[in-house]
């Protein structure tokens, strides 16, 4: 039930309103268990907040279960509704159904009860418990005078953030001592930087208890691309472990296997999602040796970027290059496109009288290059690239990794193209050890641990970003066996994933 959104925060492509998204009757019911919000309780002194109540779902349910509980232990229903029962939701008219929902179920309620206002800006009470929805709604979709409300109220509203994360912070905040949080919402907070310093705050001030992944599950009524997980927040003191469960459908959240992870103490919770790839004998790519690096960003990539480069400028200055449309359909497909490099081996500018054709090409273009930002910074190098061009990089082995890609090959490039700034890419060490390395990448068991570190992308893509592949941990390379070496460079070169998996599996599995 999430909710705040009316026309407020748009509509989305499916006509439904951005922040509406509600939620799946089991997920509602699995997160009241999980807080012991049960009928077989004495519920009656027990305060509960659900912030963003949309068209009632938590409400509802909370409310069979707070009558189940007044028959048992004989108080009345409607009395304990009023008086400990608190919900916001910003669109009246969602309000209006969610009185006359829980009116139908017998309980006669007070205008406190259920409120039309903006959660975020109201006058709030402390509870024991929350639970919710709350509302997905993106950076750019907030509008300006919200973002600034949120950036001087909020200390975890940050970088590019969604809106759900000052609920967060709000509703935690609402909590008496040991009080209980549960939301169900977007797993991003959990890894990105917008989510960092909610991390951060929740480190230092409080309890996380558990967390269940849903990327898998249906967890709302309808389909989105959320990839939801629900956490459960202590007001306690920060503990030293949570435990953590995946759930393909939203029927086996009763029988879901849990593990124990360390819970981390600052801002970066990448390892407890990595646990499982926790073996001390691992290392990370740099720790063997090898560098990681980003494709050159030209800021005119229509002016430096182009097939039609040999016919337009000295050949010395030119050099093939590959973007992430080179790379599709587990194959390379060059499309013949060059990059114009505008620098001496030594980093400095070419000087322009020495190359008549590219000073006349990059003349004819002189006022779109002189507008980008790093031209406006440093007038006089009017002529440059965001970043510089490293020529030896051209001629260098690497395996090439587009940002997001639904390649299950990892390419290694024998030294023939120079990367863009779509592509990661990984130099150092003999071609027989980037390949090998390229192997490892493909495997499943990398494949997990990036997707342990990082969020999927929509259709469940991970993403090649250098801060994640900083994080992967593999087994160090230069002790394989021979015979192995070669057994997994031969299933390397057939694309066979299930071989490859098959012979790693001695590696990662214990």
């Amino acid at each position: 039930m999430s909710s705040s959104s009316f026309p407020l925060y748009g509509v989305r492509s499916n006509g439904g309103r951005h922040g509406d998204v509600f939620t799946s009757p089991m997920v509602v019911g699995f997160i009241l268990d999980r807080v012991n919000y049960i009928a077989s309780r004495d519920l009656s002194g027990v305060h509960i907040l659900e912030p963003s109540c949309g068209d009632g779902e938590f409400l509802v349910e909370i409310a069979h279960r707070l009558l189940n509980s007044a028959v048992r232990h004989h108080f009345d229903a409607s009395e304990a509704f009023n008086r400990n029962v608190r919900a916001y939701d910003i669109d009246g008219e969602k309000v209006d159904r969610c009185r006359k929902r829980i009116a139908n179920l017998g309980i006669s309620l007070s205008e406190e009860c259920i409120r039309e206002a903006d959660f975020l800006k109201a006058e709030t009470e402390k509870t024991d418990i929350v639970v919710g929805n709350p509302p997905y709604v993106r950076y750019e979709n907030i509008p300006r005078e919200m973002v600034d409300f949120c950036r001087y109220t909020f200390s975890s509203f940050h970088y590019r953030c969604d809106l759900y994360v000052p609920f967060f912070e709000k509703t935690l905040a609402s909590l008496h001592p040991g009080g209980l949080h549960c939301f169900v919402c977007s797993n991003r907070w959990l890894k990105n930087e917008y989510g960092r310093k909610l991390r951060q705050l929740i480190a230092l001030k409080y309890a996380l208890k558990t967390i269940v992944n849903l990327e898998q599950a249906d967890a709302f009524q309808e389909e989105v691309l959320a990839y939801p997980a629900i956490t459960v927040i202590s007001a306690d003191k920060p503990d030293g472990s949570f435990e953590y469960a995946e759930c393909g459908k939203v029927n086996g959240l009763d029988s879901l296997s849990y593990s124990r992870r360390r819970m981390p103490k600052g801002e970066d919770w990448s390892s407890a999602f990595s646990a499982d790839f926790d073996n001390p004998s691992f290392l990370t790519i740099e720790q063997q040796g090898f560098k990681i690096g980003i494709g050159v960003a030209t800021g005119a990539d229509a002016v430096f970027v182009s097939p039609d480069l040999p016919q337009k400028v000295e050949s010395e200055l030119i050099m093939p290059s590959v973007n992430a449309r080179d790379l599709r359909g587990n194959r390379l497909q060059w499309r013949g496109e060059y990059l114009l490099n505008p620098y001496n081996a030594d980093g400095s500018l070419v000087d322009l009288t020495a190359y008549p054709r590219a000073s006349a090409y990059l003349e004819h273009h002189r006022e779109r290059l002189s507008s980008r930002h790093v031209a406006r910074k440093f007038p006089s190098r009017w002529y440059k690239t965001i970043d510089r061009i490293c020529p030896e990089l051209l001629t260098q082995p690497k395996i090439l990794l587009p940002d997001i890609s639904g390649n299950t090959f990892v390419f290694v490039d024998e030294g023939k193209f120079y990367p863009l700034h779509n592509i990661y890419y990984i130099t150092g060490h003999s071609n027989v050890q980037l390949r090998l390395l390229a192997t490892f990448l493909m495997s499943d068991f990398i494949r997990k641990q990036l997707s342990a570190v990082t969020n999927t992308m929509n259709g469940g893509f991970p993403r090649w970003q250098s801060q994640h592949l900083r994080k992967l941990r593999l087994p160090d390379l230069s002790t394989l066996p021979e015979n192995d070496i070669q057994d997994l460079l031969y299933h390397y070169e057939q694309g066979e994933i299930a071989s490859i998996n098959s012979k790693l599996k001695k590696y990662f599995v214990s």
